[in-house]
């Protein structure tokens, strides 16, 4: 039982989805079966769906059934009927948060059930939602066709020239354009991390209409296009700053889960353009992320991502907020997930303790123990480790640590990008050791070397260095 999929959707339950969801249980029109009700009372009985001891299915039987033996059938038959009437009422839940597309559908059961003054009635209040509605995203310009189209299916029936038929084209087109876009630059954006090739279909052939035509003017086709620009045309900035504008003024329009990938495709434009060696985005790639926490936009389900914690970090410390990432750790560590939280904060006040030189409180944090079970952060506080040993003149201990790193690298299997870049932080710390401080060609021909070398995140120290020597 611990492991069926019964369980892994009620462990999302919130405190208010559980009560809903009792009310629905016991509702003859949803559910007639006792057995079901206490199955689902039983889980959330003194927290019995958090407590592996309690979920064996015999003891569960027993709970429910308590005068029967154990019947494995009748068990699963109960869970079975459970996990139906779950999925009804997530279904439900999900259908009834849209009112539009509610009236849209009853809409359509007035016209075919011939009530015309219904439906004239629920027409009009589905245009005044429509309207009047703070969100105008892709669902929004589906919702407009889905209710031209509806009122065609009715004035077709008595007139022989409709009069929306020019509404009804203009919607689905521009539904088509939000969700090709948005598609598109979702496509893209996973490509260019997983190096996965996707073919991004029409795109190309109805892009000269949306820049030859008007569409640019709604604010969801403007987004999208411009991330879209940003992921292929990635040396004109331009595109950047006009999603930028788009965002300040058109945010609002989106709802949180496609405003919060709006943020983040527009931040990894910016982190793009720090990697390649244009400082002016780190600050905004900074702004971005201040902003969105800020928002509560980057907070999703009261969780907060491994990376974006790691990435805000690494940018403030670059601009030397030195505060703002003290109060960024204490106030957000809350959203990482417990597992992963205790590494990631020792790690991130390592980094600020260094950015402060404060190096005795940065290594005492970096030889805890702790479990850095995300490959990643494990390299990366390996690495800061190095750079310690290095402006420490702890030679020997540098080159033991360098070596486990190459092991640990060829052991993990790690995304291209990171391997590249971490054999690259390899490579030329270790060229860094051997070259000759007195050499100018030598030191020249590493300048030129680490300058050129991508990946390669931690060029800024390792040129800062060389120039030390």
């Amino acid at each position: 039982m611990k492991k069926s999929q019964l369980l892994h959707i009620l462990k999302t339950f919130s405190p208010k989805e559980i009560r809903e969801m009792r009310k629905w249980l016991h509702s003859p029109a949803h559910n007639q079966r006792q057995d079901v009700i206490q199955l689902f009372e039983y889980f959330f009985e003194d927290n019995h769906i958090n407590k592996e001891d309690f979920l064996d299915k015999a003891t569960v039987f027993s709970w429910i059934f308590s005068k029967q033996t154990y019947d494995d059938a009748k068990m699963r038959q109960t869970m079975f009927f459970l996990l139906k009437t779950t999925e009804d009422f997530l279904v439900n839940q999900k259908l009834s948060k849209d009112e539009i597309n509610k009236k849209i559908i009853l809409a359509s059961v007035y016209r075919n059930r011939k009530l015309d003054k219904l439906f004239h009635k629920c027409i009009k209040q589905t245009e005044q939602l429509q309207e009047n509605s703070s969100v105008q995203s892709e669902q929004f310009y589906i919702n407009e066709y889905f209710l031209e189209k509806e009122k065609y299916e009715y004035f077709g029936k008595i007139s022989r020239l409709p009069q929306n038929l020019q509404q009804v084209s203009d919607s689905l087109d521009v539904s088509f354009l939000v969700g090709k876009l948005r598609q598109v630059c979702l496509m893209l954006s996973h490509q260019s991390v997983y190096q996965k090739e996707y073919d991004i279909g029409l795109l190309d052939k109805v892009l000269p209409i949306i820049e030859s035509k008007d569409f640019i003017k709604i604010p969801a086709i403007a987004i999208f296009y411009f991330i879209y620009k940003t992921l292929i045309d990635k040396e004109d900035e331009e595109h950047f700053f006009n999603l930028k504008e788009q965002i300040k003024t058109n945010g609002h329009l989106f709802p949180l889960g496609e405003i919060r990938d709006i943020y983040l495709m527009a931040i990894n434009y910016c982190i793009r353009r720090m990697n390649a060696g244009t400082p002016s985005f780190i600050r905004e790639a900074f702004e971005m992320y201040r902003l969105g926490f800020e928002k509560e936009i980057l907070i999703e389900n009261k969780r907060l991502t491994r990376a974006s914690f790691h990435n805000v970090v690494s940018i403030a410390l670059k601009l030397k907020e030195y505060e703002w990432v003290q109060n960024f750790i204490n106030d957000y560590q809350q959203y990482l997930k417990e597992e992963h939280r205790e590494g990631f904060v020792y790690y991130s006040l390592a980094r600020l303790h260094y950015e402060e030189k404060d190096y005795d409180k940065a290594m005492k944090l970096l030889v805890q123990e702790v479990h850095y079970d995300d490959i990643i952060i494990s390299l990366s506080a390996k690495t800061l480790l190095a750079k310690m040993y290095y402006e420490q003149d702890e030679f020997d201990v540098l080159e033991s640590l360098l070596e486990s790193m190459r092991t640990y690298i060829q052991r993990k299997k790690v995304l291209v990008y990171h391997k590249n870049n971490y054999k690259n932080i390899l490579k030329y710390t270790k060229k860094l050791l051997k070259v000759t401080p007195y050499s100018s060609a030598k030191k020249e021909k590493l300048r030129a070397e680490i300058t050129e070398a991508t990946p390669l995140t931690e060029k800024e120290w390792l040129l800062h260095q060389l120039d030390n020597l």
